[in-house]
């Protein structure tokens, strides 16, 4: 069975991104979204707005109507009601014209208007309407009616009057759905230009976002190190993270470059050593190629502390209780200094931005130090100083040996110095313990113990947060 191979990457082409849609596409979504909502609410709502007032204006017409009929009526010696003044309308004396008025009582004819000539208007009479009554009637075939009515007792009668007057809804119609379609057509046209509006504005408002994209291609083109091209405010949040994430970047690799160069330094000269023993047949070839290979794997320890701290910090999220890390120190350095008390105080729950190992090794190498060079007391305090500070965590280390001389202090810390020779080590200790420390951001210093007498050393490392 033949095996199936992995797809290629690197020179075959960019692996393929996941992406979550596009970001003009959920711009214009939410845009059609919003636009289609309002103009439909807006639209409802105008229409709603129009309609009401011509069939407000319209049903007022009936009104005044209404009111010259009730404002004209008498009633007769014979009981019946008739008019004093005929109404001001003609469309009343035309026949089918659309414009009617009934009067009717109980007991008593009909009284129509001409225009009704053979048909009257279906009037309940089981009701008493005080006030003007309105509504919609089908009651004529292919004439839909709004109908106005109102109960009267006229003076010299006991009988209940409805006067009604009603009109043909034709024209009431026409206008509505006139305005319908204007309403339409316009809130179309409005939906379009919007959408168009928008269209135009995330593609102008998403345009820096390609300038970026170009900013970056020319990165790779012509090697630049930042993106210092002119752009919008909200982008340069973006850019300022890009640029931070190239410096960082460019910082690891001068880093790996320096660890690399500083290494095969330092594993030259045992080579050389060795290379030299091995050729003249050197009768203590064997205690040389101890000796040189001790140098050379303390040297390989030293810088690959260094290479596992750069990782470390590069992952982020490091966290370190300093308390439990200082107990288990001062434990495996009490087996190997029996001799020496070692006093530990100050706040329990400090907390501090470094891998566990890394705070161990650090610790180890400046407690073992102190034991190891002091006068049988070692003292360490954690927060220690005038006032703690909020952002770094202060942690004293105090023997009561003989100190460094202040011209010392610095020098010290380089690769290989030693002020004591008489005690074994190669003097990479403190070098590896600054080189880690400044990794994490921290600092370390040397200065002289007021209590015990000896060297002080000042270990800043910063808190963790959260």
């Amino acid at each position: 069975m033949n095996a199936v191979s992995p797809p290629a990457t690197g020179a075959a082409g960019p692996a393929h991104v996941r992406h979550t849609g596009s970001l003009a596409q959920r711009m214009m979504l939410i845009a059609a979204g919003w636009i289609s909502i309002l103009l439909l609410v807006g639209g409802l709502a105008l229409d709603h707005t129009l309609t009401g007032l011509m069939t407000r204006n319209f049903d007022e017409q009936l009104g005044y109507m209404l009111t010259g009929m009730i404002g004209s009526a008498e009633i007769g010696p014979d009981g019946e009601v008739f008019f004093i003044r005929p109404l001001g309308d003609q469309r009343f004396m035309e026949p089918n014209s659309g414009l009617y008025w009934q009067i009717r009582g109980k007991g008593h004819e009909d009284y129509p208007s001409r225009s009704l000539w053979d048909r009257s208007l279906d009037v309940p009479e089981d009701h008493f309407d005080a006030q003007p009554h309105v509504y919609d009637s089908d009651q004529f075939a292919g004439e839909p009616l709004r109908v106005m009515e109102r109960s009267i007792i006229l003076p010299g009668s006991n009988t209940k009057w409805m006067f009604t007057v009603a009109a043909s809804r034709q024209d009431l119609d026409d206008q509505i759905k006139m305005i319908r379609s204007i309403l339409i057509y316009s809130f179309v046209a409005l939906g379009v230009g919007l959408l168009l509006m928008a269209g135009l504005q995330t593609w102008y408002g998403l345009f820096p976002l390609r300038h970026v994209r170009r900013a970056i291609q020319k990165l790779r083109a012509t090697g630049a190190a930042r993106v210092t091209d002119p752009l919008p405010r909200e982008v340069e949040p973006l850019v300022d993270e890009l640029n931070a994430l190239l410096a960082h970047t460019e910082r690891q690799a001068e880093e790996a470059r320096t660890h690399a160069g500083n290494l095969a330094h330092a594993l030259k000269t045992p080579l050389t050593v060795l290379m030299n023993a091995a050729t003249a047949r050197a009768p203590d070839l064997s205690d040389t190629v101890i000796r040189e290979a001790a140098v050379m794997r303390r040297q390989v320890d030293h810088h690959l502390a260094r290479a596992r701290a750069v990782g470390r910090r590069a992952a982020g999220m490091s966290r370190a209780e300093v308390w439990p890390s200082l107990e288990a120190v001062l434990r495996a350095v009490g087996r190997l200094h029996e001799e020496t008390r070692f006093d530990l105080d100050g706040n329990h729950h400090a907390t501090v931005a470094i891998e566990k190992q890394d705070l161990e090794e650090v610790l180890g190498n400046l407690i073992e130090n102190a034991a190891k060079y002091g006068g049988g007391s070692v003292f360490v305090t954690v927060d220690a100083g005038p006032k703690s500070d909020a952002r770094c965590c202060e942690i004293w280390i105090e023997d009561d040996g003989m100190g460094i001389p202040q011209a010392e202090r610095v020098r010290i810390f380089d690769r290989g110095a030693r002020l004591d020779t008489g005690k074994p080590g190669t003097g990479l200790g403190l070098a590896i313990v600054r080189d880690v420390v400044e990794i994490y951001g921290g600092t370390v210093e040397l200065d002289e113990s007021e209590d015990l007498g000896g060297l002080l050393v000042k270990l800043k490392l910063p808190r963790a947060v959260g």
